[in-house]
């Protein structure tokens, strides 16, 4: 049986330009290696899967790659190259400060830093969740973070930038990534897709791309998730059904009822919702979320803020035009105040019904 490789894993990014969605980081470091300004320490922060780890290796690679490209990417032609290709090198050194937070493990880098490269010029030192040090191991760590021998580059990696003492962030040259856009992990996964020879419906790859809330590496164990679960086709349908997200057209059909005033088919929908084994609170918010888009919609300059595509966005416009920004406006008010009520409800499915009669009613008043 031919090994199974995770999405993750197969298709994590090899050099600068195969990064999705953060090209001012490495444009600046590639921009350090071009003009050889290194610094001695860098911290590379932001949330879960959005690559960190994965620039930090490119960038430990490319530092000591004897033949750079003309756009200053890795050869991967020259033997420090090959060595990291490998996971062979001797230059490059990982370590995992959430099982490696003690002093004496501290001890041992320090110890290890003054060993020169073997390849190359640099040794280089990836340090990954180093907030999961203790105190103790931090401040054994400043003097060499300070003051490393030349051939030493350290490289920190971090979830929670937080938890790292003011003296650590003093000495490195910190970047921020960001939270990967829906339009961009969409865009990656069509072409992980492709390359895998699955046809997926695009609407499908909007519901894993917004439940993978803007990790990348989310999106992919989904998409490997929901492939073992549909094969080589996946449709919409395959996807609200394996990641038990609410389908949109429950939303749009109660906002029609809502403006009709139509209480007993909202009642039902709602029925139906539950009887799909979906929790009231999901429910509620998911509503509120349905408002707003439609509010953004209201507005041309504000529709870029709708994170959907293809005909959902088409569907959104329609009924938006159909809504009045008061209706949606006091909608909001009632889904807001069920959802701060839920947990403290002894009687959670009446609320919910309570709020749906409250929005069906608010065109009435007004007629």
């Amino acid at each position: 049986m031919e090994n199974f490789i995770v999405s993750a894993r197969k298709y994590r990014p090899d050099s600068f330009k195969s990064v999705v969605a953060q090209e001012s980081i490495t444009s600046t470091l590639k921009n350090a290696i071009k003009s050889e300004q290194l610094a001695h320490a860098y911290l590379f922060c932001g949330p879960r899967g959005v690559g960190k780890t994965t620039c930090a290796r490119i960038f430990a690679k490319t530092i000591n790659c004897s033949n750079l490209t003309s756009d200053t990417e890795a050869c991967n032609q020259c033997e420090s190259c090959k060595s990291f290709n490998t996971s062979r090198s001797y230059n490059i050194h990982e370590l995992d400060a959430a099982s490696n937070n003690s002093v004496d493990d501290i001890r041992s880098l320090t110890d290890q830093v003054r060993i020169p490269p073997q390849i190359g010029t640099y040794s280089i030192y990836i340090i990954d969740e180093v907030h999961m040090l203790s105190q103790a191991a931090f401040n054994a760590f400043l003097k060499t973070l300070e003051e490393p021998p030349a051939h030493a580059i350290f490289i920190l990696a971090t979830t929670e930038k937080h938890k790292i003492i003011p003296t650590i962030l003093s000495r490195c040259q910190i970047f921020d990534f960001n939270r990967i856009k829906i339009g961009d992990i969409v865009g990656h996964l069509e072409y992980v897709a492709k390359s895998e020879g699955v046809s997926v419906e695009h609407e499908g790859l909007n519901v894993i791309a917004q439940k993978a809330d803007g990790a990348m590496r989310d999106a992919l164990s989904i998409f490997d998730q929901i492939v073992s679960f549909s094969g080589k086709s996946i449709t919409y349908k395959d996807v609200i059904s394996n990641l038990n997200v609410l389908d949109y057209d429950y939303y749009f059909r109660l906002v029609t009822q809502f403006l009709k005033n139509e209480v007993p088919e909202v009642l039902l929908i709602f029925n139906e919702v539950l009887n799909h084994g979906f929790d009231g609170h999901h429910f509620i918010n998911g509503l509120s979320s349905h408002f707003r888009d439609l509010l953004v919609c209201k507005d041309p300059v504000t529709v870029q803020l709708l994170e959907v595509g293809g005909d959902v966005k088409e569907q959104y416009k329609n009924q938006a035009a159909s809504c009045e920004s008061d209706f949606l406006l006091e909608a909001l008010k009632i889904t807001t105040e069920c959802d701060l009520q839920y947990k403290s409800s002894q009687n959670k499915r009446l609320l919910v019904e309570l709020a749906l009669i409250r929005i069906a009613q608010l065109t009435l008043k007004k007629k």
